[in-house]
This record gives C-alpha cells, structure tokens and sequence, in this order.
C-alpha cells in the first residue's frame, strides 16, 4: 500500500520538475533574446559591444575578457535552454545551469555588496537591480539544483525521467 501511495507522489514530483525545466530553458532562452533583440531590432554583430559595457562595469574581469564573455554568454543561455526544454543530457546540462547561475549569483552579490549602480544585463536593458535579480536568481538556481538533482537520481536508480507527460 506504501507503494501506491508514493507513486502518485512521485509522478506530481515529476511534473513539478517538468514544469520548472521547461520554465527554466524558457528564462535562459529569453535572456539571450533580450541580449540580442531590443528596440525592435535584433543586434546580433553589435550587441556583444554594448554588453560587454554592462560585464565591464561588474569590475571583474578586464575590457577584452568581458568583450569575449558578451560575445559567447549569450549562445550558451540558447543552448543550455533549448537543452533544458528538450530534456537530453540533462545532467551535465543541470550541472552547467546550476554552475552558471552560482557564478552570476557570486557577481551580483559581489556588486550589490560594493554598492555599485550598474544594470546587471541579465535580462538585456530591462534588468532591474542586482539585489532584485539576485532573488531572481536564487529561485532559478533553486530549479536547477531541483532538476540536476533529479537527473543524476533517476539515472542512479534506472529510473530514467518520463518526458511525456
């Protein structure tokens, strides 16, 4: 009787965690969108100048580093979300995402605590504070780890996730 009553426990669980990876692919794949089309034109050769400003103003990393860094973040939030939404080696894919998003969680917090003004770029010029994207973040990262979690369990147990639902 055990059995039965967690197996409908199990397959919410699974939709949960559906639901939260398409979401999550969903929000990488409308970062990169908001990157490279704003004002209703997409600036796929120049946008990577404009943000690069935005990286720069993080402090962290030199002109040239935050130029190679705005011309590639974008097409990994493209990948990692068209991977996310489709579900395949969702392990590493959940790995890097979980990575990813500490990384940006480590800049924002890092600018919030210098108190620096800036617009974090994470979601092109309609980004708000980095205190406000860093809650954003914080629920993101929490769907990561919820779905890399997930991944490396079922693939443990053999119990590979059921994306047909």
């Amino acid at each position: 009787m055990a059995i039965s009553a967690s197996r409908p426990h199990r397959r919410y669980l699974q939709i949960v965690l559906l639901i939260g990876r398409i979401a999550l692919g969903g929000i990488f794949l409308y970062a990169a969108y908001a990157k490279l089309h704003y004002a209703g034109v997409w600036h796929l050769r120049d946008y990577h100048f404009l943000f690069a400003f935005g990286i720069n103003s993080y402090e962290i990393l030199s002109f040239d580093n935050a130029l190679l860094l705005a011309r590639v973040l974008p097409w990994v939030e493209v990948a990692l979300g068209l991977l996310l939404i489709s579900g395949l080696a969702l392990r590493w894919v959940g790995s890097l995402t979980t990575v990813l998003l500490l990384i940006f969680m480590y800049a924002l917090a890092r600018a919030a605590i210098q108190g620096l003004a800036i617009n974090c770029g994470c979601f092109g010029n309609q980004s708000t504070t980095p205190a406000k994207e860093l809650a954003v973040d914080a629920a993101l990262l929490l769907t990561a780890v919820a779905v890399t979690v997930n991944a490396f369990l079922s693939r443990r147990t053999g119990n590979l996730p059921d994306h047909s639902v």
